[in-house]
């Protein structure tokens, strides 16, 4: 605990720093929905000043902030999966998960300051929350990139990159959190500064690379989006050719499919074609794209006897629960009654050409 290698160099208050250019950049990222770049941000803003409360009381002693610097932990698990969650669920149902996530540790530290006289227990009720949101991140990653359909098509496949990123960085702080709590039940923290220090240095390196990539991303996102909103003949053109080349390869069938890809198709930047169907279809791409698969998975359902979940597969969804709700929410009847009534030969949602101009397009 009194290990020189930390007060002589704070590595904790390095990684504060690092936590706050990092929040700064997550706030400025374009996701498709702002309330995720305000949970990242949250998120990195958190590791900034718990970071900081670890430099102050390990490298300089000070010990009145120690019930705030042992509790904020609490919250990153829930903080980092609620910005990922965001992205995944209909946008009305986000307060609701928001709530029950953020509850739940403001709940157990007023039962731990009323009942506990000892906070070092708390230290094991971190480490099941950091393994509970490693396991929901992962059961959210392995729905692949089509669950984050809140968000921009052209960024879902980079995200779901990053909620691996993610679980590896729980992982990373489950082991260091129960190694220092095992130090404090052992050795009353004797090696506790030490293991921070060490700890740090490869947390360093990882708030580096991070920092790095996400303006790389920010740049690659804006310049996707960074257009006048009013649309017009251009853009009409484009989104003309979009459609003529959906209905004719049927590039919506990829669950991998990417702007980018349709842009290299039609020879645009991806600028112009993710710019052109936001302006005159009021839909990011991710969306226009699902209006295709839905429409081809609802042919299928009254055309083929072929199973619900072979329909969703070969209609470019990744995850069957991913099509129900999609199903549902623009049918409004999930794809098992909507076979039983037949309703795509008596009322079609989308036109068999031109899915965008349905009334359900915008809330696909």
């Amino acid at each position: 605990m009194d290990s020189p290698g930390l007060i002589s160099f704070p590595l904790p208050l390095a990684t504060a720093l690092l936590c706050g250019v990092l929040t700064m950049l997550a706030w400025r990222l374009d996701l498709g929905f702002r309330l995720a770049n305000m949970l990242f941000s949250a998120f990195f803003g958190l590791g900034a000043f718990s970071s900081l409360l670890v430099g102050l009381r390990f490298g300089y002693g000070v010990e009145e902030l120690i019930p705030l610097q042992r509790t904020l932990p609490l919250f990153l698990g829930p903080l980092l999966y609620l910005s990922f969650a965001s992205l995944a669920v209909e946008r009305h149902d986000v307060a609701k998960i928001v709530m029950m996530h953020l509850s739940a540790p403001f709940i157990l530290i007023g039962l731990y300051l009323l009942l506990a006289s000892d906070l070092r227990s708390l230290d094991w009720v971190i480490s099941a929350s950091y393994s509970y949101y490693c396991v929901s991140l992962f059961l959210l990653w392995r729905k692949g990139p089509d669950a984050l359909s809140q968000a921009r098509v052209d960024v879902t496949q980079t995200l779901s990159n990053w909620l691996l990123r993610g679980i590896g960085f729980l992982v990373f702080v489950l082991v260091l959190d129960s190694a220092i709590a095992i130090d404090f039940a052992v050795n009353k923290g004797a090696n506790a500064s030490m293991l921070i220090s060490y700890g740090t240095v490869p947390l360093i390196f990882l708030l580096l690379a991070t920092s790095i990539t996400l303006p790389l991303m920010f740049s690659k996102a804006n310049a996707v989006t960074n257009a006048a909103p009013v649309a017009n003949t251009e853009d009409a053109e484009v989104v003309e050719r979009l459609q003529t080349l959906m209905d004719e390869q049927q590039l919506f069938l990829d669950p991998n499919i990417t702007v980018q890809r349709l842009a290299k198709r039609l020879s645009l930047p991806a600028r112009s074609v993710s710019s052109a169907v936001n302006r005159t279809q009021g839909t990011n791409m991710s969306q226009y794209v699902n209006e295709f698969r839905l429409a081809h998975a609802a042919r299928l359902l009254t055309e083929t006897d072929e199973s619900v979940a072979n329909i969703a597969s070969q209609s470019g969804f990744l995850a069957r629960s991913n099509f129900y709700r999609a199903f549902q929410r623009v049918y409004g009847q999930s794809p098992i009654e909507y076979r039983t009534l037949g309703n795509s030969k008596e009322n079609p949602p989308f036109d068999d050409h031109n899915p965008q101009n349905s009334e359900h397009s915008n809330s696909a």
